[in-house]
């Protein structure tokens, strides 16, 4: 099991200045949030504005062809990567714009009074707030399914919220504050049963295990190209073919047209119809290099280094008194390596900014999932994400500061306030 692969990236090095640094100095665990990228990754993006910027579709020059043909290969790359059709996959700025092209596209033409909209009190704003609007645009209705302690959601929560009325369920693969792999294949046939799309959330996943998503079955999938090693600015949208021929366009302008008469257009058919203006090129091929990345570790290799890192993690974890660890507390299957936990007697923020004096980075906040710490009781939370690229000595560095924290926070009381 290879514990080096931070040498391949040059932003977890520089505080130490010097490439390959053996361990570096910052434990960067904030992996949730973004990740780092890979050089294959920089060098990808600087060598397309280096050697081929050029608008694609528009020329015929030959720049401008090398450009649509690196766009297009692109598509491939990461149909190829979710098991998908290329003629299925939509380039987005993030999840967050290929979730809002659902509501707008799909369900503000769909639903109507009496109909309901099924997701968990623990998704991430992004996969709430755009269903909130539906349902004000159209009288449907929200329903929440409730994880129990652990996070998980048991099949009687699941079978009370999604039924008859139900016609879309929205859902993450993995939630971003409790790490609970959900049941998707099991959700997605219920759902269906009912007549229901599933609208899948897969940006806490992509990059951790392997996505198929004709073996789940989803209608609907979205990721961000920034949480799986590749550029901001880019994502994804997977939607059925006969789903995405049937929806109109989201924006509307240059490259997703037809035809333009005086007071008519007519529309491209497929993705393009989807992409307005000139598109990412830079992003869609740095997503593809991060993709080629991935694939050449492989995620047998990447789940295992991951897996231990979880199981040091919360061992360590559980074995400190004061820390409470929100969501299964066990490293299992069902559970990935995004924790959320907090220190009795300390504010989140503060054991946020303890730890980066130490040069470990944590998350602090509501983690875009207000409603689910309100269910938890709290306001926030810190949280810890630990990807292949961390090590073990990171963990026990984490676990060391972590345990000392509340001294640590005190004494600087102390010294204010003597």
């Amino acid at each position: 099991m290879n514990s080096c692969y931070y040498k391949d990236f040059p932003a977890l090095c520089a505080l130490d200045g010097e490439p390959g640094c053996t361990p570096p100095s910052l434990a960067y665990l904030d992996n949730a949030a973004t990740t780092h990228k890979p050089s294959a990754v920089l060098e990808t993006v600087e060598g397309y504005y280096r050697d081929c910027n050029a608008n694609p579709y528009r020329g015929v020059y030959r720049t401008s062809a090398a450009s649509t043909r690196l766009y297009e290969g692109s598509r491939n790359i990461v149909a190829d990567f979710v098991g998908a059709d290329a003629s299925e996959i939509v380039f987005t700025r993030n999840a967050t714009e290929a979730l809002n092209l659902v509501a707008v596209c799909y369900a503000l033409e769909r639903l109507s009074e009496g109909d309901e909209i099924a997701l968990p009190i623990s998704e991430h704003h992004s996969n709430l707030v755009v269903w909130q609007r539906v349902c004000e645009k159209t009288g449907a209705k929200l329903v929440f399914l409730y994880p129990d302690e652990n996070g998980r959601l048991r099949d009687g929560e699941m079978e009370d919220k999604i039924g008859p009325a139900t016609k879309l369920v929205a859902i993450a693969h993995i939630s971003n504050v409790l790490g609970t792999v959900f049941p998707i294949e099991k959700i997605t046939a219920l759902a269906h049963s009912m007549g229901a799309v599933v609208v899948l959330d897969c940006t806490q996943g992509v990059a951790h295990r392997p996505l198929d998503v004709r073996k789940l079955d989803v209608d609907f999938a979205a990721f961000s190209g920034h949480k799986m090693y590749g550029p901001m600015g880019i994502g994804v949208l997977y939607a059925k073919a006969d789903l995405l021929e049937s929806m109109p366009p989201f924006l509307l302008g240059g490259e997703m047209i037809d035809t333009v008469q005086d007071l008519h257009s007519t529309f491209e058919s497929g993705p393009k119809r989807f992409e307005a203006g000139t598109p990412n090129v830079a992003g869609a091929v740095g997503l593809a290099a991060a993709i080629d990345y991935l694939n050449r570790i492989g995620f047998e290799e990447i789940e295992e280094i991951e897996r231990s890192l979880t199981t040091r993690l919360l061992d360590g974890m559980r074995s400190i008194d004061s820390v409470r660890i929100y969501g299964n507390p066990y490293a299992t299957l069902d559970r990935s390596g995004v924790v959320a936990f907090g220190v009795v007697g300390t504010h989140p923020q503060d054991i946020a900014l303890v730890l980066d004096a130490r040069n470990i980075t944590i998350r602090s906040g509501s983690h875009c999932a207000q409603p689910l710490h309100r269910r938890l009781g709290i306001e926030m939370s810190c949280r810890v994400s630990p990807c292949f690229y961390n090590t073990p000595e990171q963990i026990d560095r984490f676990l060391d500061a972590v345990g000392e924290a509340r001294r640590t926070i005190s004494r600087r009381i102390m010294s204010v306030f003597p």
